[in-house]
Order: structure tokens, then sequence, then C-alpha cells
């Protein structure tokens, strides 16, 4: 039997890796690390007419921050990044047991995490491409 935490749909967002890579010249980027498990994300972000067009990222982590990393890349084309502030807090939220109702809209994919609710340590595996996208958004290459 496969590990709540591991479900196939966690697996295969993994494994597909939407957006692995870095980006040659991004218009913002950040590395996040978790110090207490080691994993480490670079999220890059290409932005044009204030819609973000593409995502690429270096992520060196477990299943669940890959999984996250690849949906984020998979989700975050053609929107604002205003639309982005608030999300990952939507997300911290709903890992820390809030109802999938509560996640913004372009973010409902997201719910595939529900079974890390209570895995307290683990909501910030699944939260690292978040706090890199938030990061990203604050401080734009130049």
């Amino acid at each position: 039997m496969i590990d709540p935490l591991y479900q196939t749909e966690i697996l295969r967002l993994a494994a597909t890796a939407h957006g692995a890579g870095r980006l040659e010249a991004p218009d913002a980027s950040a590395d996040i690390r978790n110090p207490l498990c080691g994993d480490r994300i670079t999220l890059d972000l290409r932005i044009k007419n204030g819609v973000i067009t593409e995502v690429g990222h270096k992520t060196r982590a477990c299943v669940l921050c890959q999984a996250s990393a690849s949906l984020l890349a998979e989700t975050l084309p053609g929107l604002e990044p205003a639309a982005c502030h608030a999300t990952e807090e939507a997300i911290r939220a709903f890992l820390s047991g809030g109802p999938e109702t509560a996640l913004p809209a372009a973010f409902t994919r997201f719910s595939v995490f529900a079974p890390v609710q209570p895995h307290a340590a683990r909501q910030k595996c699944v939260l690292l491409p978040f706090e890199a996208l938030t990061t990203a958004l604050k401080t734009p290459v130049t």
C-alpha cells in the first residue's frame, strides 16, 4: 500500500517536472532552501506585459517539493504577478487544515496535497516553491 503522502498524482507531478530547468535571463528569480531537510529550489520567472509567461525551476528536493514545484510551474503561466501575492498564505492556510474552498481559483489543483495537512514538518516541503515565488516577485532581476 502506498503511503498517503505519496499518492499516485503527487508522484506523477514530481515525475512530470513541469518547468524543470533554469531560464536564461529571467525577469525575477529566487533561491530558497529549507534548513531542516536540505530541500532547495531556484525559481525563475519570465514576465511580459504584466503576465507571467514562463516558469523555470531547479529543484533539489523531496518528492513533495518536486511535485509542488511542477504544479506551480504548470499553473503560473498566464497569471498576473499581483494574483500570486496572497497565494503562499492561502496554500499555508490550506495545509494547516483549512478547507479546499479557501484555495485561490487558479490553485485548486493543490488540493492534491491534502494528505500533508496532518504532517506539519512536511508542509514546508510543499510551501518551498511558493516561498520562492513570493521572494522572486519581491526582488525582480535587474
